[in-house]
């Protein structure tokens, strides 16, 4: 598959963050051309004055780099076809606009919003598609000269010839416009600054794109974009649109942060890996054989193809890319796990201010275990013994205090985990098991009490690997503390 012509494009405004759709599409061109040699370049669509910032478009690009993206050309890199910034290619869409208007198939235009809204809610009443009604389409020089001089803004509008437009889809095959689908539409607008769909065509022709693959959301611009490639006699480069990215529900995925994460930041924020990120990206929509679902990032690139990506929408399924994600983790080696949840707590300022962090965290990350999706799940599952102080659930304390001889089982735990010579979890499991015996009670009768002192909680990594991870003194001075329980809950005025 092999082709070094193949030249594609990932375009994202840089109005906030990278959507996980606009990974996706990233994704895609990526695996394209990377499988078959060809070059992918990066152009910032900024001509949103109001909304793009340096900013945005930084954190793009960081999002992209994070997950494993790269591009041959870009704001950054530059390349033969640059600048690639809109806001930096303004004389190029005034130069190409006016060709068009030179040649008869653009004409200015001098309705106001207000004309254009009264226009578009006339034609809703009477049951009609909203479009351009033409009013400026056939003015002379005169009319024009006096519509200036009574100061009216002036854009400039795309002729529409009036023709069926076919849009052949890599996709989903040929897609049929209608003559009557678009009425006459704005290239240049009043303020200088070009419309999206004049700007995506000069710059993908100019650019030398041959294949545009982005969200099926663009679909219903192409055929605008059909009859300007024509217009300027520039060839059309082969499209495909990717089916939209579903919520469980069915709703579509917006761009929403939150809980419902739908930033690529937000996921990173998260703990989840950018390699199974980046799987489970490719699997909505695209698929090898219909079973298998792990795939590296080479076998990827090697195996994507647009024949095998599904026209229908994809389903984004959040436990299964947690699943997935667990599964990366988990077949890493300890000491490559224990560095990517250190990498990510120095992201977040979360490291641990101690002497021994990468020791420290090799061993939560040990203790942790299998319970591991996420690099988050260290602190969230071990987080009690980052720092001294550590919170306590009221009703994991409370459910310990009513247990008959708690507070002399954590005393006698205290004494056995300070003697435990060697310091391992398989001896502390032993001695405390024989304590447990020399009791008379259960073990979880003593293990219970002892992982709420030592943890606060309820539920935690196993007992002896938590009292390893908190080290001898810290965990004997636990269990005692907790034992003082009984003489706080004595002084507390409900008891009185």
């Amino acid at each position: 598959m092999s082709d070094p012509s193949v030249r594609v494009r990932f375009a994202p405004s840089p109005t906030g963050s990278l959507h996980i759709g606009g990974a996706r599409t990233a994704l895609f061109n990526w695996l394209f051309a990377r499988g078959r040699g060809g070059v992918v370049a990066l152009r910032s669509e900024d001509t949103d004055i109001e909304r793009s910032t340096a900013a945005s478009e930084a954190a793009v690009l960081d999002d992209l780099r994070w997950l494993g993206i790269d591009w041959d050309e870009g704001p950054d890199t530059g390349g033969p076809f640059g600048p690639y910034r809109q806001s930096e290619r303004k004389e190029i869409y005034r130069a190409e606009a006016e060709r068009l208007v030179a040649a008869g198939q653009a004409y200015p235009c001098f309705c106001t919003d207000e004309e254009l809204e009264a226009r578009r809610r006339a034609a809703q009443a009477a049951g009609r598609t909203p479009q351009y009604d033409g009013t400026c389409r056939d003015l002379d020089e005169e009319e024009r000269d006096a519509r200036r001089a009574e100061g009216r803004p002036e854009s400039l509008r795309f002729r529409v010839p009036g023709e069926p437009a076919v849009v052949r889809d890599l996709i989903r095959g040929d897609v049929v416009f209608p003559a009557d689908a678009v009425g006459d539409f704005v290239i240049l607008r009043s303020n200088g600054l070009p419309t999206y769909n004049f700007a995506c065509v000069v710059d993908d022709a100019a650019m030398r794109f041959t294949h545009v693959i982005r969200g099926e959301e663009h679909l219903s611009n192409t055929n605008r974009q059909v009859f300007l490639y024509r217009a300027l006699g520039h060839p059309e480069p082969a499209f495909a649109h990717i089916s939209l990215i579903l919520n469980p529900d069915r709703s579509k995925m917006s761009k929403r942060s939150g809980e419902a994460a739908t930033f690529v930041s937000e996921f990173r924020a998260q703990g989840y890996l950018p390699e199974a990120l980046i799987n489970f990206l490719a699997l909505l929509g695209w698929s090898w054989d219909g079973e298998r679902e792990m795939f590296s990032r080479q076998e990827l690139t090697e195996k994507f193809s647009l024949e095998r990506v599904n026209a229908t929408p994809a389903v984004f399924n959040r436990e299964k890319l947690e699943w997935m994600n667990g599964q990366y983790l988990r077949a890493m080696p300890l000491a490559e796990r224990a560095t990517r949840v250190r990498a990510y707590l120095a992201e977040r300022g979360r490291l641990p201010a101690r002497p021994d962090a990468a020791e420290f965290l090799e061993r939560a990350t040990a203790a942790v275990g299998d319970r591991l999706k996420t690099l988050a799940d260290v602190e969230g599952y071990a987080g009690f013994a980052f720092s001294e102080a550590f919170d306590v659930d009221p009703a994991a304390r409370a459910e310990v205090l009513a247990k008959a001889g708690a507070r002399e089982r954590l005393l006698a735990l205290a004494e056995r985990v300070e003697k435990a010579e060697p310091f391992t979890v398989e001896a502390l499991e032993e001695a405390a098991r024989a304590l447990a015996s020399e009791l008379g009670v259960k073990a979880g009768d003593l293990f219970f009490p002892a992982r709420v002192a030592l943890t606060g909680r309820k539920v935690a990594p196993g007992l002896f690997e938590v009292i390893l991870l908190l080290g001898k003194e810290r965990a004997v001075r636990r269990l005692r503390e907790a034992a003082a329980w009984w003489g706080e809950k004595a002084e507390e005025p409900a008891a009185r």
